[in-house]
């Protein structure tokens, strides 16, 4: 079990390092474009309308205004993302590291010190100024960032250092979605509400039923984001919530699939018809491999499959979309003032020192006093560094922070700023402090 899940691990680090290049790149290009010849493209880009009319009525279009290209990969791309973070949270309560509460309390007090420790430095350097409505800006750690600059590592890595990491982002992300609902919704629309409330209901009795079939649950998302849109909530949120109503369940386990895979090859006929090098499939063949094809589907859980399917997509195309359409941090203009502002420091100081003092404060504590246990094979010193990594709250940071300003641009752009150079700074430091703790590559096992 321990190396199967370690296998696991090991592939999604994998695909997290190349996403966090991209990620990087995406950062660079967005930046490049504000601040050249390029920057009317890119407001251009950014500012482009979408609309999707049905009989002469534009179903992206609300009373604030028509949807621009930003908005759209803020509010629809990103409800992919949640729905795809929302998945894996589920799965982790299930049967990952979330799934035992004795081993889940150690990522959850670290997520939790995280939390607390940067939003009181943001909130006590900006209270009483418009720059406090961020105070939600330096809570979030990125996950793909994160697991990315862990996995440069390699084998290294104790693998108990890595489920901490995965999991703690994990929970800080179910913070951010539980903040993003609480706060940043507005002007509520009872109809939509209504309509929304009983899609969830809708939802439950589909779980209740046994209904595995993806296109349902994808339907019922679309139309949900679209209230959710409407109703004054965030819509992002529609994502999560219908993540987490996404039968785990398969509906034949791998023990029946295994025995309907010896059955089924036992009775397959070994001959074929060979015509000019192709081979011809009889039709008892050919209805024996559909009923395997057919059985091999049923084997795999709906939450399992749409996991699989969109974690590629996220971590190559959303993120990166996002981050090119929100990290474009306008350098023309910018003064020490700009630099030692409340939105700046705030988030500087909250995401470097707050999240890595915080997590591992509360972590420390929590282990000496004997309320959880520190991972087989890891040390204070190392948990110290992965807390650092903590620090890197590129893509949530940037979203909140979108929410948190608005239109208010200049607060904006001082909070790209902080996230951007606190995330860089770090991302490095983590790397390097962690690197130093850990066995030599040719001593690693």
């Amino acid at each position: 079990m321990a190396r199967i899940r370690e296998t696991v691990i090991s592939r999604f680090f994998s695909s997290s390092i190349s996403g966090s290049f991209l990620l990087i790149i995406a950062t660079i290009l967005a930046m490049l474009f504000a601040n050249s010849d390029l920057s009317g493209l890119y407001q251009t880009i950014c500012n482009q309308t979408i609309s999707l009319s049905i009989a002469g009525y534009d179903i992206l279009s609300t009373a604030h205004g028509e949807m621009s290209f930003a908005k759209f990969v803020n509010d629809a791309l990103m409800a992919v993302f949640f729905f795809a973070v929302g998945l894996e949270i589920k799965r982790e309560m299930l049967i990952g590291e979330l799934s035992d509460i004795k081993k889940a309390m150690l990522p959850i007090i670290g997520a939790l010190g995280g939390i607390i420790v940067p939003v009181l430095i943001f909130y006590f350097i900006s209270k009483g100024t418009p720059a406090a409505s961020g105070m939600a800006i330096p809570m979030a750690t990125d996950i793909a960032f994160s697991l990315g600059v862990l996995s440069l590592l390699g084998k290294r890595v104790p693998l108990g250092l890595k489920v901490f990491l995965t999991a703690l982002a994990v929970v800080d992300d179910l913070a951010g979605i539980l903040v993003i609902a609480i706060f940043y919704s507005s002007h509520i629309t009872a109809e939509y509400l209504v309509i929304s409330a009983f899609l969830v209901v809708i939802l439950y009795f589909a779980g209740k039923l046994g209904i595995n079939n993806k296109s349902f649950f994808v339907i019922i998302g679309i139309v949900m984001w679209f209230m959710f849109y409407h109703a004054g909530i965030h819509p992002t949120i529609a994502g999560v919530i219908v993540a987490f109503f996404i039968p785990a369940r398969s509906k034949i386990d791998s023990y029946q699939f295994i025995a309907k895979l010896k059955s089924n090859i036992n009775r397959f006929p070994a001959i074929t018809q060979r015509n000019k090098g192709v081979i011809i499939l009889t039709h008892e063949q050919t209805d024996i491999l559909h009923r395997l094809n057919t059985a091999s589907n049923k084997v795999i859980s709906p939450l399992q499959k749409m996991e699989d399917m969109l974690h590629p997509v996220v971590t190559f195309f959303i993120i990166p979309v996002f981050a090119f359409v929100n990290a474009g941090i306008v350098l023309e203009g910018v003064t020490i003032g700009n630099l030692t502002s409340e939105v700046t420091l705030g988030v500087f100081l909250g995401l470097l020192f707050g999240k890595s003092i915080g997590i591992f404060s509360f972590v420390y504590l929590s282990i000496k006093l004997k309320l959880v246990n520190i991972p087989y094979g890891v040390t204070m010193k190392q948990l110290a560094s992965v807390a650092i990594i903590g620090g890197i709250g590129f893509t949530v940071s940037l979203f909140i922070a979108d929410l948190s300003y608005g239109d208010a641009q200049a607060l904006l752009n001082d909070a790209k700023i902080g996230i951007v150079s606190a995330s860089l700074i770090a991302g490095m430091l983590g790397y390097f402090a962690l690197k130093s703790q850990l066995p030599k590559a040719d001593k690693a096992v």
